[in-house]
């Protein structure tokens, strides 16, 4: 199946670049236009209708971001192509979106479209993903992870997850309340994701929220979790994890003291 693809970046050696790759290698998708600017990006979307667009994050007249504001629905996929930026990638990895850092590895740019023909085999709505980068913008750091499911998507504000547990390739979500959710994603990809957040790995099939700690066992080399659970942390672990929670208490302490 064909698809019709179009290519927005300030940088006309990355257009090339980006077509060349596509021309050599991509024989599903076709290059339907190109633009380099927000406005012109707009413009050139509405005309070509792609299935695909390769956006630039930053560009001097309004960002990728401001450009996807301007439409009140999509009906196009994303892949983001940006250069390292914390706060950008965190917020698009959060809402489950497609990106390839600059400079453009061939490889991973056609792993970026690979994942792209996979997801259009097997449609799935992406309105809410683009709603909640557009949150997890707004935030920082992001408040809200999609994650993937057999039936759709859902929408978790990181809060409300107590812990997430390792099943081989798969990952149980342990969510506040009792609900759990398998996730087709190994444990490794979330730790990634979430790991400057108030989650800890106490063990390899094991990733818990630190706010929902209740006690440390120390002669069992354990701890326990609000929701009954409790989790084996590894030796190597242990002083991380014990300076860690002390660090968190101490501000809970700085908090009451300066109100």
């Amino acid at each position: 199946m064909k698809y019709k693809a179009v290519i927005i970046d300030d940088e006309p050696d990355a257009v090339q670049f980006i077509s060349a790759i596509l021309a050599d290698h991509c024989p599903e998708l076709t290059v339907a236009g190109t633009a380099h600017s927000a406005s012109d990006g707009f413009r050139v979307i509405s005309q070509t209708q792609p299935d695909l667009v390769f956006l630039d994050v930053e560009m001097p007249q309004g960002s990728g971001f401001d450009m996807l504001r301007m439409f009140p629905s999509k009906s196009f996929d994303v892949v983001f192509v940006t250069a390292y930026n914390h706060y950008a990638i965190d917020a698009i990895r959060f809402s489950a979106l497609d990106y390839i850092l600059k400079p453009v590895s061939i490889r991973e740019f056609l792993l970026a479209v690979n994942r792209f023909t996979e997801k259009r085999r097997a449609p799935q709505v992406t309105a809410e993903s683009f709603a909640t980068l557009f949150e997890n913008l707004k935030n920082q750091p992001p408040k809200r992870l999609v994650i993937s499911t057999l039936d759709g998507y859902e929408y978790l504000d990181t809060t409300e997850i107590v812990r997430i547990e390792a099943e081989g390739s798969y990952s149980r979500f342990h969510i506040a309340g009792g609900r759990k959710i398998v996730v087709s994603r190994p444990l490794r990809e979330f730790h990634e994701i979430l790991m400057n957040r108030s989650f800890f790995r106490p063990h390899n099939s094991h990733l818990i929220n630190l706010d929902y700690v209740r006690k440390y066992y120390r002669n069992e080399a354990s701890v326990g979790l609000a929701d009954g659970s409790t989790i084996p942390i590894s030796r190597a672990k242990k002083t991380l994890f014990v300076e860690l929670m002390n660090s968190l208490s101490c501000k809970g302490c700085q908090s009451e003291g300066e109100k």
